[in-house]
């Protein structure tokens, strides 16, 4: 009897799980037939159906035009984004089963499915790392956040590839958790393939993974990325080259990439002194930070993990707003501290939070759009959500050194 009544269970959680997932499919069907775009995506999708079909480079001039006309009707003018690849080579693996889809339209309906998929992964993986268990109804929100947030749900409409970022990045500190060395390394390497947001998460992770002899870590990690850079010099022998000249070139026709940049639009007189001031300051700060911790358990480990993480995106490292869903698991550290430091009031607290972060952030957006051949986030996107995370963060330590926490084992 017990048994036929966990199966039931079980059919029952996979209907229901079939059908949201129907649900999701024709929600996405009905959102790009009439609102077409999906630009990040786009640009990766022809890229990699060049490189498979044709047999051309992602990054020549030929395949930034076909891009440029898919997206503009004409090539790009100057001043405008150019749309061009500059994702590593390697990269294509991930979009090629999407790319095998001829209809452009049915293809950006399953990348942004995949991408809702992963939204929800990077919140189940979030709580598990965090150790925070809420209650039902927090929890239905939370997960329901998750998907609808500003940085996470406009990252979904452009096809952006960061939220794969993000749930690599969250399943390999996942994966050092659990002591799973190997996949640890594995998806670090995965999470390269926009290393602008990575690189000083990786350098504090093999710091760390050398002073902890975790060297599977290590290992595995450089070990998948000679594969990946070696595989794809058979493809394209000088694709390192050429994904380096992209990547010099993209500055120049993007946004501002950096609070610093921002700041010096709005003050120019100080410009200089603003950019390399925050970069130097920050850089000496995660350094201190990073070092303290080189020797660190997990929970303060994880800690200066997502530090580095939300350092990372106002250091001066080229970025924009629209990869700042990396900081989900920054967040949610945040919340699961808030949670255990004000339990009693948790229960109106962690929603309270949940819904000015979601009201806020699109009000913010929708206040400042601007309008060019589609809608446009301001610069000024830039600055809160990171800031509330930096604050938390700093919180967090406060708070565990001031002796009112057991969370970390050793205290900083």
């Amino acid at each position: 009897m017990i048994k036929e009544h966990r199966i039931r269970t079980i059919l029952l959680v996979v209907f229901l799980a079939l059908v949201m997932l129907g649900g999701l499919i024709w929600v996405n069907i009905q959102f790009t037939k009439n609102n077409p775009g999906g630009n990040d995506f786009l640009a990766h999708y022809v890229g990699t159906r060049s490189l498979l079909f044709e047999g051309k480079s992602p990054y020549g001039d030929e395949v930034a035009l076909e891009i440029q006309r898919r997206v503009f009707g004409r090539p790009a003018e100057e001043g405008e984004i150019e749309h061009r690849v500059v994702y590593p080579l390697y990269s294509t693996l991930i979009f090629a089963p999407f790319a095998l889809i001829a209809n452009y339209a049915v293809a950006r309906v399953a990348w942004m499915t995949v991408m809702e998929l992963a939204l929800l992964g990077t919140g189940y993986l979030a709580l598990q790392i965090t150790n925070w268990k809420p209650r039902l109804v927090i929890l239905a929100i939370y997960f329901q956040f998750a998907v609808l947030w500003y940085h996470g749900f406009r990252a979904v409409i452009n096809g952006n590839a960061v939220i794969v970022v993000s749930l690599c990045i969250t399943g390999s500190l996942f994966a050092l958790k659990k002591n799973k060395d190997r996949a640890a390394g594995v998806l670090l390497t995965l999470s390269t393939i926009k290393p602008n947001l990575v690189v000083l998460l990786i350098l504090y992770i093999l710091i760390w993974s050398v002073y902890q002899k975790r060297y599977r870590v290590i290992l595995w990690f450089l070990g998948s990325m000679l594969v990946l850079t070696l595989g794809g010099m058979l493809l394209i022998p000088d694709w390192i080259f050429q994904n380096l000249w992209e990547i010099m070139r993209y500055p120049g026709y993007n946004p501002p990439g950096s609070i610093g940049e921002v700041l010096g639009l709005w003050f120019p007189s100080y410009a200089v002194l603003i950019k390399y001031g925050i970069g130097i300051g920050l850089g000496l700060l995660l350094g201190k930070e990073i070092w303290v911790a080189r020797q660190a358990k997990y929970e303060w480990f994880l800690w200066t993990a997502c530090l580095a993480l939300t350092v990372s995106q106002w250091i001066g490292i080229a970025t924009d707003p629209g990869n700042f869903v990396i900081l989900f698991t920054p967040f949610v550290l945040v919340l699961a501290r808030l949670e255990e430091r004000w339990e009693d009031w948790s229960r109106f607290l962690i929603p309270g939070v949940l819904g000015v972060m979601l009201i806020g952030l699109w009000a913010l957006f929708l206040v400042t759009l601007d309008y060019d051949y589609q809608p446009m986030q301001s610069s000024i996107m830039f600055f809160p959500f990171p800031a509330f995370v930096l604050i938390g963060l700093y919180w967090i330590k406060w708070w565990v050194v001031g002796g009112s926490s057991a969370l970390w084992k050793e205290k900083p």
